[in-house]
């Protein structure tokens, strides 16, 4: 249990904060397994749950009718009328989506534009997306609002310092939605909050030590959990893959001269390639995946060897269990999982190439979504009883 908490007040709002967190990345759980995983007597948890329920934040369910040894143990499951609303602006569009407690995705929607969306036509659709929803769903209860932003937010204010492909820089971007929404708003990288949302509810659940990789139109973006715990950095910097130096073998492979990695592995290129014009992931995950086009195949081929040279390393520097990949990066691997791995584990060291796993990212276009949801719970899972 948290041992932040020395009163007894304290000490029931840490342990109502468990009893939550537990129900919302877990699932929904018996009274007798929330006692087992609290360490909990079964009077006191029980006490918490109904604190909960009254709370509006879990509902009880009728336990499982097939158990038949020992007196049955009603069900705690997360409310799905509380929620999230996430927000991931993108050089062409943004997503906007409503999250409910447990990590489910209530609703998404996807809003384009012919360039960058600035601060302000953000702050436009986020209000207008809460507006219809309050207006849809009246029972529904909104936490507050996560932004997974492309770019570098400053961990101590939520600024946004620089988010080049969006053309922000030092963008007090939770500030003007606070004040417009008059509700909480919390800012993260969008890869670190997608490398959480797996950790938490994806590819990586069973992993403590997880390198995550998702590339989108913006470029490429990472996050590193190590020992469970995700890696921010001094100032909330860390995990800029994309802006690393690709170890590139041949000069046949380079593009672009004192180019970085998302330079050359890039979303743009596989669209040239494959003479598409501004579609979604499906879309393009389609036809890399049916392609036999030669021109299309080598540009594959090309970003692959570079990006599984980038792995090698990662590999090799911080001894992951599992490397999870989204966006495009999933879908070259996908083109042949089998020779992408055994490439990257050829460009490792053996000990630490023995122990990882790659995978594509399992919650797929509801990563990022899922991730800046999870930001908006945090103060909630802290202490249900502060939340509003």
């Amino acid at each position: 249990m948290n041992e932040r908490a020395t009163t007894v007040e304290g000490v029931r709002r840490t342990n109502l904060g468990e009893v939550l967190r537990l129900v919302h990345h877990r699932g929904a759980r018996s009274r007798a397994a929330l006692t087992a995983d609290t360490g909990l007597n079964r009077s006191t948890v029980a006490d918490l749950v109904a604190e909960l329920a009254s709370r509006g934040l879990v509902v009880e369910q009728e336990p499982d009718a097939t158990r038949r040894v020992g007196r049955p143990s009603p069900i705690v499951a997360p409310s799905p009328d509380v929620v999230a609303i996430a927000v991931n602006p993108e050089v062409d569009a943004i997503e906007l989506g409503a999250i409910s407690l447990g990590g489910g995705v209530r609703e998404r929607t996807r809003v384009a534009f012919s360039q960058s969306p600035q601060p302000e036509v953000v702050v436009d659709a986020v209000a207008r997306f809460v507006r219809e929803w309050r207006a849809r769903f009246p029972d529904a209860r909104i936490i507050g609002v996560g932004l997974a932003v492309p770019g570098l937010v400053r961990a101590e204010d939520g600024i946004v310092r620089l988010a080049p492909h969006l053309d922000w820089r030092d963008e007090p971007i939770a500030d003007r939605l606070a004040s417009t929404l008059d509700l909480p708003v919390s800012v993260g990288n969008d890869a670190s909050l997608g490398a959480r949302a797996e950790r938490l509810f994806g590819a990586a659940r069973e992993h403590r030590d997880v390198v995550y990789l998702n590339g989108g139109a913006s470029g490429i973006g990472g996050g590193l959990i190590l020992d469970g715990r995700l890696i921010a950095g001094a100032g909330g910097y860390a995990g800029e893959w994309g802006q690393t130096r690709p170890g590139i073998l041949s000069d046949a492979d380079r593009r672009t001269d004192g180019g970085v990695l998302e330079d050359e592995v890039n979303r743009a290129r596989l669209l040239q390639a494959a003479r598409l014009g501004a579609v979604d992931d499906a879309a393009l995950a389609a036809v890399l995946a049916a392609t036999s086009d030669a021109g299309v195949v080598a540009e594959i081929g090309r970003q692959r060897r570079i990006l599984t040279a980038t792995l090698a390393n990662a590999v090799n520097v911080l001894n992951p269990s599992v490397v999870v990949l989204g966006g495009f990066l999933a879908m070259l691997r996908d083109r042949d999982p089998e020779g992408f791995d055994a490439d990257v584990r050829a460009g490792a060291l053996q000990a630490p190439a023995e122990q990882v796993e790659l995978r594509a990212a399992a919650l797929g276009a509801d990563r990022l979504l899922i991730g800046a949801a999870e930001a908006a719970f945090a103060p909630l899972l802290a202490d249900p009883l502060a939340a509003r």
